[in-house]
């Protein structure tokens, strides 16, 4: 489960965001490439578009197909 004490930097402010357990690989990309990226450095990554409308569930589809949980909602 992601902790929001261990947000990237990188995130924008809001509900959805990546943690620090992030591996880079690149899943949420691919689920919500609206609002996922990866960094500069291809270290982690991070939501740079909070979610809404339509956007909620390919979210919501990068949740759940992270292998390590990254990915978190404090909605």
């Amino acid at each position: 489960m992601a902790s929001k004490a261990d947000r990237v930097p990188a995130n924008v402010p809001g509900h959805w965001y990546v943690d620090s357990t992030c591996i880079a690989c690149a899943v949420c990309t691919g689920d919500a490439p609206a609002n996922f990226a990866m960094t500069d450095d291809g270290s982690s990554a991070y939501v740079f578009k909070q979610p809404s409308g339509p956007e909620l569930a390919q979210a919501a589809t990068a949740m759940g197909d992270c292998p390590v949980q990254a990915i978190g909602n404090d909605a």
